[in-house]
C-alpha cells in the first residue's frame, strides 16, 4: 500500500528513542523527511544518523518547557526541506505515584512539559499547516486517557485533556485541511515500559500479570505503533481526524 508519504516532511519531539523514533523510522522507509528533536543533543544526532543523514533527516536539540522550541521546529523543517506538512508529539512520560502523593513541584513541571508543551507544538504546526494544504498532527498520548493506569496519577490527570485539546483543534482547524488524531499507546517495550516494570517489587510478576490482561497476551514493539502512527499521519488516512486510536493489543475494554 502507498502511504504517498514520498518527500512530505515531518516534525517530532521526543524522538531520539521510544515511540518517536519508532515512528521516524516507518516514516523515513515510506520515503519520508523528518525532523527530530529530543532534549539530549548528542542522542538526537546520532538518532538522525541512523536514519540516514541529513538527506532524511535533521536533529535539533529541543525541550517541550521552552516556549519557543515549536516556531524552531517549524523553521528546521522549512529551511532544511522546504515545506511542513505535520507532526506527531511525543513527550516523555511524567513520574510515577498517585495524584494524591506527587508533589506541588511534579504537577507543575508535568503541566508545563506534558501538558502546556504538547499545545504550543499542536497550535503552531496547525497555524502553519492550514497556511499550506493541510496536513496531520499525531499526539503520543496513553490509554490512562480512556482509563486510569495504577501508579500514573499525573498521566491521569493531564492525558484526558490533551485527548479534549486534540478534539477541539481538529474541530477549528478541519475546514482548513488539517487532521488531528490521538495515539494511545498501551504496554510497549520501550526504556520507559522498562523502567516501570523493574519499579514494581517483582518485576517479573509485574510483567506476566501485564501481559494477562492484553488479549494479545504479550507487550507489543515499538514499531509496531510506529507503523500505525506514520499511516495515520500519512494522506492515506486522509478521512481521520478528532479521534483517539489504542494501540495496546486490545487492553482497553471501552468500546
Amino acid at each position: 500500500m502507498d502511504l504517498g508519504l514520498t518527500d512530505r516532511v515531518f516534525v517530532l519531539t521526543g524522538a531520539s528513542r521510544g515511540l518517536g523514533y519508532a515512528t521516524a523510522r516507518c516514516l523515513v522507509d515510506d520515503g519520508a523527511k523528518v525532523v527530530l528533536s529530543a532534549r539530549d543533543g548528542d542522542a538526537v544526532a546520532a538518532a538522525a544518523r541512523d536514519l540516514g543523514g541529513p538527506e532524511h533527516a535533521v536533529g535539533l536539540t529541543a525541550d517541550l518547557a521552552d516556549p519557543e522550541a515549536p516556531a524552531r521546529l517549524v523553521a528546521t523543517a522549512r529551511d532544511h526541506f522546504g515545506r511542513l506538512d505535520g507532526a506527531l508529539v511525543s513527550v516523555g512520560g511524567p513520574p510515577p505515584g498517585t495524584a494524591a502523593s506527587v508533589d506541588d513541584g511534579q504537577w507543575r513541571q508535568s503541566f508545563e512539559t506534558v501538558f502546556l508543551g504538547t499545545i504550543r507544538v499542536v497550535r503552531t504546526v496547525a497555524g502553519v499547516l492550514a497556511e499550506a494544504d493541510g496536513g496531520a498532527i499525531g499526539l503520543v498520548l496513553s490509554t490512562s486517557a480512556r482509563s486510569p493506569v495504577p501508579g500514573l496519577g499525573i498521566s491521569n490527570g493531564l492525558r484526558p485533556g490533551l485527548v479534549g485539546m486534540a478534539k477541539d483543534v481538529a474541530d477549528e482547524y478541519g475546514p482548513r485541511g488539517v487532521r488531528v488524531v490521538g495515539l494511545l499507546p498501551g504496554r510497549i517495550r520501550t526504556d520507559r515500559s522498562e523502567q516501570l516494570f523493574a519499579a514494581a517489587p517483582d518485576p517479573e510478576r509485574a510483567r506476566t500479570e501485564a501481559e494477562a490482561g492484553i488479549p494479545l497476551r504479550r507487550i507489543g514493539e515499538p514499531a509496531e505503533f510506529g507503523r500505525v502512527a506514520a499511516f495515520v499521519l500519512s494522506p492515506a488516512a486522509g478521512y481521520l481526524t478528532g479521534i483517539t486510536v489504542p494501540i495496546d493489543g486490545g487492553a482497553l475494554r471501552s468500546l
